[in-house]
């Protein structure tokens, strides 16, 4: 896929910029969300997990801790803080310092676990061409309520052609789905159920080994 002039040249500059100013803006509300974290779930404040960065990199995504810790389904771990925390997206604002170390960019696909990647097709994999997101195309068309290969393929059309009209249309999208409160979750589920291949995609992978091995 060709890369554009704003994706090489514009983009990296504007995260820095917006990262760095959002960073200054909501300090107060970071250290807000923290204590109300520390308060309501104990510690830790910030929830690590090993998540797929550009080019299936594995890199720490840090969010703010919404469940509470022990057993249990994630439904019952959530409880009703941490479904506000969720549902606002505050547990995201960690990842505004990931943007500035070049982990991530303010829009661009969400980072999935590592564990997901063997399940891709090669068009999903396209997705991870790109530095992943805060707010991206599949957010915008319905967060967590969009079914997974819909998402998928909403983040591989992003990645086919990254301009400045995209990411706005994205920011903006993914805003509106917040603040009407859409796709918090997917039906049944506390948010979403976890990605597992179809069984074309596993015949497709098959074919692929095949072919290369010929």
């Amino acid at each position: 896929m060709a890369e554009t002039r704003y994706a090489r040249w514009l983009k990296r500059p504007l995260d820095l910029l917006v990262a760095a100013a959002l960073l200054l803006l909501l300090s107060p509300l970071l250290l807000a969300v923290a204590l109300a974290v520390r308060l309501a779930l104990g510690r830790p404040v910030l929830f690590r997990q090993v998540r797929a960065g550009r080019y299936g990199a594995p890199f720490l995504l840090l969010k703010f801790r919404s469940m509470a810790e022990g057993g249990g389904d994630d439904a019952a771990r959530l409880g009703r803080f941490g479904r506000v925390l969720r549902a606002t997206a505050l547990d995201e604002l960690p990842q505004l310092a990931q943007v500035l170390r070049g982990e991530m960019s303010l829009i661009g696909p969400r980072p999935l676990p590592l564990a997901y990647l063997p399940h891709f097709d090669r068009r999903q994999r396209s997705r991870l061409a790109v530095r992943p997101g805060l707010a991206g195309a599949a957010q915008a068309a319905g967060r967590n309520a969009l079914p997974w290969r819909e998402r998928l393929e909403c983040d591989a059309t992003y990645a086919e052609h990254v301009c400045l009209a995209g990411d706005f249309h994205a920011a903006l999208g993914t805003i509106h789905i917040l603040l009407i409160g859409q796709g918090v979750r997917a039906p049944g589920h506390a948010t979403m159920p976890r990605f597992d291949a179809a069984p074309a995609q596993v015949a497709e992978r098959i074919e692929e080994d095949l072919n290369t091995s010929g």
